[in-house]
């Protein structure tokens, strides 16, 4: 019976927290969204599966520091390696690498004054950062949570990591839930905010963009973007970086690379540690099950709306000024969810106009947004790190 009990004490079974059991169910309803639903299936499949491993009794093992015992050195568990990706800002802009190799920055060059519209889409982190104190969270709490706002997960999780790391599972949990929830949160603001009329306004055909105005785009904006936001940096520069190599047209394996072995296994990687911030604490309070969780959830739907809102407002206001008018339905491409945003604003302008097509001229604010909101994350960082 010794023996029985000492290899019942080795198993894992005697370490089950009631909140470990709590978090299964969360991890099952995470797993039915991505897979069922289809709701962001790359990364929350990956969030789900780190969750589970981290509200398992095996954390000592898996996230197990390397040490020194007796002069004999012992490695450190496998997620303690994987998890420095976040913790050291690499694989955020790793996937920024990815998609800089994937969009296409022809349209906003066509059109420049759409980048306005993906500036305004900027007013649900700024809002959602003067409304987080009332929910008890303090200024760098507050910044990491509007950055949802931008419907962009590699930024939310780089500043979330940098100004608020005890909160990094939830806000990632609800910056890629929402960004799935795009086709299904933006429609209902987009109507409300825009008329009939509005809404079956035809644009002009975008003009072609040469290969030599996207490289000089791409090597302008970046270095200027850096120096007027340096904390912003490592994103920006690979955002860039593989834009440049989309576009100089000589490096196909490279971007190739960028575009599916490089951004998939990063992905893999970054939803499974953002998952492993899912358990508990080191001060043995659950990360994850707490109230600040559905205060994130309350505001970063706000965050989302508010960046909606504004960048379709900021549309029927230049349209005021403007002789060509714009559809203020691409003003929702504002936000950072590329391609999914510039989709939605396509799809409810056909619904009124089938004959309408303003894929390319969402595309403009919705990469002017991937911009816009890693020049608010940097000014965050540089101001209340």
């Amino acid at each position: 019976m010794d023996n029985l009990y000492k290899l019942w004490e080795t198993t894992g079974f005697p370490g089950i927290q009631f909140t470990m059991v709590i978090m299964w169910f969360v991890v099952a309803t995470l797993l039915y969204l991505a897979i069922v639903k289809g709701f962001e299936p790359l990364l929350l499949v990956p969030i789900a599966l780190g969750a589970l491993v981290s509200n398992l009794p095996i954390t000592n093992f898996i996230l197990q520091p390397p040490t020194t015992i007796n002069g004999n050195f012992e490695a450190g568990g496998l997620f303690y390696y994987l998890n420095q990706g976040i913790l050291l800002q690499i694989y955020p802009p790793l996937i920024f690498l990815g998609v800089g190799a994937l969009v296409d920055f022809g349209p906003l060059i066509a059109n420049p004054r759409t980048l306005l519209l993906g500036g305004a889409a900027q007013l649900g982190i700024f809002g959602t950062f003067l409304v987080a104190p009332l929910f008890g969270f303090d200024l760098p709490q507050s910044a990491a949570i509007g950055v949802i706002g931008g419907a962009d997960g590699p930024t939310a999780i780089y500043t979330a990591t940098r100004l608020a790391p005890d909160l990094l599972g939830a806000i990632a949990v609800a910056a890629y839930s929402y960004m799935a929830l795009v086709p299904l949160i933006q429609p209902p603001i987009m109507r409300l905010f825009t008329t009939a009329a509005e809404r079956t306004i035809k644009m002009k055909t975008l003009r072609k963009v040469s290969q030599l105005e996207k490289l000089i785009f791409s090597v302008v904006v970046m270095s200027f973007c850096v120096m007027v936001v340096p904390a912003a940096s490592p994103l920006l520069t690979m955002l860039f970086i593989g834009n440049l190599l989309r576009e100089c047209r000589v490096t196909g394996r490279l971007v190739h690379a960028a575009q599916n072995e490089i951004i998939n296994v990063v992905t893999i990687f970054l939803g499974l540690c953002v998952g492993l911030k899912m358990g508990i604490g080191e001060n043995g309070e659950h990360l994850f099950l707490n109230s600040r969780t559905l205060g994130i959830l309350v505001l970063g739907v706000i965050a989302f709306g508010v960046a909606t809102a504004g960048g379709v407002l900021m549309a029927k206001l230049m349209n005021v000024f403007s002789k060509d008018k714009i559809n203020p339905l691409i003003g929702s491409a504002g936000v950072s969810a590329v391609p999914m945003a510039a989709r939605v604003s396509h799809n409810v302008g056909q619904q009124y106009d089938p004959t309408n097509f303003l894929l390319m001229h969402a595309m403009g604010p919705n990469v002017a947004g991937v911009i816009g909101s890693a020049i608010a994350a940097g000014y965050f960082l540089a101001m209340l790190k």
